[in-house]
């Protein structure tokens, strides 16, 4: 492609002497080598960009800097090279298609016609599969599931019994949908196992990262509302409800009961208490943790979790504590030699 072309597909703006210029590859600027494109989107790698071996650099308008690579002028960069990636990338693997011989299906399963089951896949009893659903190798689809239309599950999914997910849900490797919930009561010196009786409810457009667990509820539903994206090795307790168009990053941990908002945000490692609900909006930094009730829109930090406000002002204070321990110990040593001056005078 020619960066004039690469201009005109991102309205953006190249000089006209290297409008005839082509790149053969897309590449971040640490890693590109000449005949590809990078984009700069973020004045913390102008170090990279300066040192980049990229032919040329999509920038924003108003960067002017000294760089060795060609610089195309667009209102994003960062958008503008996620919209040339489908160009360069490598041919689309052919969607599966069919019941592979080699699957195990109920005979009173239902499957759509256009619907796909691949190699060593088991469908219990009662299950139903919806139009354009593909089931990958070695999936196990548990009694009476329900998956909607245009579902994607990925090789080595797990859907337990009675869960149900609804319209272009994707699940990746590796996901367990339905597990029991962790629920016991220590009685006459053993624990002894609560049924876990209820199911896992997921609405439209939600899509769940590799090796991710949500826990069945012990009666009712655990349920993930439409458009959330789920992270990989994700922890989602029995009967959590998390809202709709949701963000939760990788290793987060939501225990039993709690409830989340609509458009919330959990930062990797973040870990939720049970029984607590977060409100709309509300944003939580990487590694927070959080036993009580937050209020909507609430942007929270540290662990345990405090005002992002709060906890600036309280860090600040904290990384020069050993500056007043100082100070305050040579008051001491000052204090103490006063005393023992006043005792020798008298």
């Amino acid at each position: 492609m020619t960066l004039g072309e690469v201009a005109a597909r991102t309205g953006g703006w190249a000089a006209p002497e290297t409008a005839a210029l082509e790149i053969s590859g897309l590449a971040s600027l640490d890693d590109a080598n000449p005949g590809d494109l990078a984009f700069f989107g973020n004045p913390k790698y102008l170090r990279a960009l300066r040192k980049s071996c990229a032919t040329a650099v999509l920038v924003p308008h108003g960067f002017s800097g000294d760089v060795p690579a060609i610089r195309i002028w667009v209102d994003n960069p960062a958008a503008a090279f996620a919209g040339l990636l489908a160009d360069f990338a490598p041919p689309e693997i052919p969607r599966p298609s069919g019941i592979h011989p080699a699957a195990v299906i109920s005979p009173d399963a239902e499957i759509a016609p256009d619907a796909a089951i691949g190699p060593c896949a088991v469908i219990e009893s009662g299950a139903r599969i919806g139009a354009r659903s593909i089931i990958g190798a070695q999936c196990h689809i548990g009694h009476w599931v329900t998956i909607g239309e245009d579902c994607r599950l990925y090789p080595n999914v797990t859907v337990r019994e009675r869960c149900t997910l609804a319209n272009r849900v994707t699940l990746h490797s590796g996901v367990v949908i339905g597990a029991d919930g962790f629920g016991y009561e220590f009685h006459e010196g053993s624990h002894r196992k609560i049924p876990q009786t209820g199911i896992v409810q997921i609405e439209d457009d939600v899509e769940i990262g590799a090796n991710s667990t949500l826990d069945r509820a012990r009666f009712g539903r655990t349920w993930i509302r439409k458009g959330t994206k789920i992270d990989n090795l994700v922890q989602i307790g029995h009967n959590v409800t998390i809202g709709e168009h949701c963000i939760l990053c990788a290793q987060v941990g939501i225990s039993g009961s709690t409830r989340l908002g609509n458009f919330v945000t959990l930062a990797g490692k973040v870990g939720l208490g049970g029984h607590i609900e977060l409100g709309d909006g509300v944003v939580f930094g990487a590694m927070s943790a959080i036993a009580k009730d937050v209020p909507p829109k609430a942007i929270m930090f540290g662990a345990p979790a405090r005002p992002i406000r709060e906890y600036k002002a309280t860090y600040a204070l904290l990384k020069n504590i050993h500056k007043l321990y100082d100070r305050v110990k040579k008051l001491e040593e000052r204090a103490g030699e006063s005393g023992e001056a006043r005792e020798s005078s008298g």
